[in-house]
């Protein structure tokens, strides 16, 4: 897989400054908007690209990180622990996940609501009484996440999980000619994807949750 050259999708260098880059970001989203493109089927594609781009090089800290990760731009004092940067990987996936589908339930407060119904009916069931077990809900919500997701979403996690492989791969955490151990990694990041995505739906109804 390529690196992900986000200078090269905001056509700005590695040592264009903050403004250069902020403009540059500007001048693209006015371009390639989807409003100012309602016939491009690619519009869309387009600008989420260039939001990712500028969502790291356009962030000072984040940038130093990318410049780090995938160009070996900033020189390290010591070695990182790559199960430590597996981990925090792993956080930010999940944390992805979870944020993806707990703002899909929030749009269907109605589908919420009757989802709750069924739990409290399992509840009941395994324990007699109402209240919001979470071996329950994370049953229901592995049940009928695949309802919501749609091809394009899909895609966006396919993406996110192969963009996360490669920054693992670029700091050592499996080796590149280990299919297997590539494979692993890559499970175990599409895995806490999933998760994420579990805990969003868990999390939306535990909001609107109220013991009966």
């Amino acid at each position: 897989m390529a690196r992900m050259d986000y200078y090269r999708i905001l056509g700005v260098s590695r040592e264009a400054s903050d403004d250069e880059i902020k403009k540059a970001y500007r001048k693209l989203v006015f371009q390639h908007h989807p409003d100012r493109n309602p016939e491009s089927e690619s519009a869309d594609e387009k600008i989420r690209e260039i939001n990712a781009a500028y969502e790291i090089v356009g962030d000072p800290e984040k940038r130093r990180s990318y410049d780090r990760l995938f160009w070996g731009g900033e020189p390290r004092a010591e070695a990182v622990d790559p199960t430590v940067i597996l981990d925090q990987m792993e956080r930010t996936l999940f944390d992805e996940g979870r944020k993806e589908l707990f703002a899909l339930l929030m749009q269907r407060i109605t589908r919420i609501k009757e989802e709750l119904q069924i739990i409290r009916q399992r509840t009941v069931a395994v324990q007699g009484y109402d209240s919001f077990l979470e071996q329950v809900v994370e049953g229901r919500a592995a049940e009928i996440m695949d309802e919501f997701l749609t091809d394009d979403m899909q895609g966006r996690a396919q993406r996110l999980v192969e963009v996360a492989t490669e920054m693992m791969l670029s700091q050592g955490v499996a080796k590149r000619n280990d299919e297997g151990g590539v494979r692993s990694l890559r499970n175990r990041l599409e895995a806490s994807f999933r998760k994420g995505r579990l805990h969003g739906i868990a999390s939306a109804l535990e909001l609107f949750y109220e013991r009966s």
